[in-house]
């Protein structure tokens, strides 16, 4: 068996999920190649080949593939894909794109979000908003797979020497081209790739009212996340969401301030290591999966936390 990563980078450096993803090519077995599709990316593929346990590194370095569209990267990884058992892709809005073009023009099923590996073709996903684990067995001659980052720890980032070989094959796709744009810009960590998360829910009551977590962010270099809920009420932008339609976090602490706890929402952050929950409703579900609950005020909470930081 050989297994083919779909990393993800931004052309300078290679993003965590790529780690975590290179984890749960080990637990499948076999050798593992990762796929460097970028322009001007030799530092992103140079710091592939430092991954342990990697084969090799296929680095196509072109401008068609500047942005990752998945237009044209999906023609790639199809072309690539002769030899490879298992192609895998992060469960992220680029693997989401890319995976499901890959499986189709190969004419095989995709498998979606996995989170364990029980054998080479059987694999655990959960569904109903994580409510329920589906165990799945694909019989296809290649599996394509999207695999959630937050379920796999991630890989030993050096120690490895693995070779990177030149792929000169350039697919541009003729009737899709990037146009640009527009990035969030923060100097705290990226959301899911923080250590430590706090998100605030409809209880905020307005956006100004997430300054009171900007506070406690700064003082515990955190990620600032939000509820849906939030996000639909026009609280915050929809890059914070939290939870099933908005990202997915494993931070070694999550802190949920003023957050029922639907389950779409708690889909995209039970898996955090150490859950801490603050609401004035002693009823609210994210009781359920906290491991610290506080009942009361977050306008009194929050700054009281924050000042004994």
């Amino acid at each position: 068996m050989s297994i083919l990563i779909i990393t993800e980078h931004d052309n300078q450096s290679l993003k965590p999920v790529t780690l975590n993803l290179v984890t749960a090519a080990q637990q499948i077995g076999g050798d593992i190649d990762l796929l460097v599709a970028g322009e001007n990316a030799q530092a992103a593929a140079e710091a592939a080949s430092a991954i342990a346990g990697v084969r090799k590194v296929i680095h196509a370095d072109n401008a068609a593939y500047a942005h990752q569209l998945a237009e044209n990267l999906s023609k790639l990884v199809v072309e690539l894909a002769d030899g490879y058992s298992h192609i895998l892709a992060p469960g992220t809005t680029t693997g989401k794109n890319v995976a499901p073009r890959v499986a189709a023009l190969l004419g095989v099923n995709q498998l979606s979000d996995i989170s364990a590996v029980e054998a080479p073709d059987t694999f655990k996903r959960p569904i109903y908003a994580g409510n329920a684990i589906a165990t799945v067995k694909s019989s296809d001659p290649v599996k394509v797979i999207t695999v959630r980052g937050t379920a796999f720890d991630a890989a030993e980032a050096t120690g490895g020497s693995a070779n990177v070989e030149a792929c000169g094959s350039v697919h541009q796709h003729a009737d899709v081209s990037f146009v640009g744009e527009e990035l969030a810009k923060s100097d705290r960590p990226e959301l899911t790739a923080a250590s430590v998360v706090i998100s605030g829910g409809r209880g905020m009551g307005n956006g100004e009212n997430f300054e009171l977590l900007n506070k406690v962010a700064d003082k515990l270099g955190a990620a600032v996340g939000a509820s849906r809920a939030a996000v639909d009420a026009g609280f915050v932008p929809n890059d914070m969401q939290v939870g099933q339609t908005g990202k997915m976090v494993a931070p070694e602490l999550y802190i949920a301030v003023g957050i029922s706890g639907a389950i779409q929402h708690l889909a995209g952050m039970k898996d955090s290591k150490i859950i801490v929950a603050i609401n004035k409703d002693e009823e609210a579900p994210i009781f359920q999966v906290a491991d610290y609950g506080l009942v009361g005020d977050l306008f009194e909470a929050v700054p009281e936390l924050e000042s004994r930081l």
